[in-house]
């Protein structure tokens, strides 16, 4: 009884073609591998600075102050719109969670201390992250779009 091996080698001494059309067949198999596209890996928040555009479907106040700074692994700290934070946050994967923060107690005129309360509110509720070039979007429960910001220069 002849082996696999043997059959295959059989079929290609006796059949020329095969030996032209493989070489063909594997080059377009290493095409096809080269071409699907690589999920992109969760790029690091670590060392990045970013200015918050908008909550959700609510666009910042113009001249808004809002912010938010990963200066180190675990570390977050930024701006609210009138008052300074910092704080815990853990990051695993595209997963983010905040935990408790620390913040100045400035008053702040016009609908900066609401805007500062919905964005320290939301940050609380965060989930999950993703990176789109300088855009930094972060999917926070209970909100049907997410925070969006721009990478601060």
């Amino acid at each position: 009884m002849p082996t696999t091996f043997t059959r295959l080698l059989r079929a290609f001494t006796h059949r020329p073609v095969l030996w032209l059309t493989a070489p063909i067949w594997l080059g377009l198999q290493a095409c096809a591998n080269s071409a699907a596209p690589a999920s992109e890996p969760a790029r690091p928040l670590w060392g990045t600075q970013w200015q918050l555009q908008a909550l959700g479907a609510q666009p910042v106040m113009e001249s808004s102050k809002a912010s938010l700074q990963f200066p180190e692994v675990g570390r977050v700290a930024g701006h609210g719109s009138c008052n300074r934070f910092s704080g815990s946050v853990s990051v695993t994967g595209d997963q983010l969670t905040f935990g408790n923060m620390a913040s100045t107690k400035m008053a702040c005129m016009g609908g900066a201390m609401a805007q500062e309360r919905d964005y320290l509110a939301a940050l609380q509720k965060a989930q999950r992250y993703e990176q789109q070039g300088n855009t930094l979007l972060i999917y926070t429960q209970g909100m049907v779009l997410p925070l969006r910001f721009v990478r601060a220069p």
